[in-house]
């Protein structure tokens, strides 16, 4: 089962608050932070204009939360340069989806923005 409509709602206000807040408004055709869903993972990435002025758009990997229906619990992983992704595990990378947007906000290991 995909989504509910109310974890939907959760998930725009929860992340897609974080994209609001990182996406500079004066920069917002060079610069964006957006997310998207698959299944239960919801990917956050960065998506700006192609180097070399060749057109089109790059997107740029910053964080992946997954939803666990059978625990009712949020995970947190982030990309490292082998550009897989691997369990966050510098504090709990499991809970509540605002605890977890709060910590790629923050990001105070420099996993997710550098």
């Amino acid at each position: 089962m995909a989504f509910s409509e109310i974890e939907l709602r959760r998930i725009e206000q929860d992340v897609g608050g974080l994209c609001k807040r990182r996406s500079p408004t004066h920069l917002k055709d060079e610069l964006s932070l957006q997310y998207r869903i698959k299944g239960h993972d919801v990917e956050v990435f960065e998506r700006r204009p192609a180097w070399g002025g060749r057109g089109g758009q790059t997107e740029t990997p910053v964080a992946k939360l997954k939803f666990v229906r059978t625990t009712g619990e949020w995970r947190l992983y982030w990309m490292r340069r082998d550009l897989k992704w691997h369990s966050y595990e510098m504090t709990l990378s499991r809970g509540d989806l605002p605890r977890l947007v709060k910590e790629i906000d923050e990001d105070p290991y420099g996993c997710f923005f550098g």
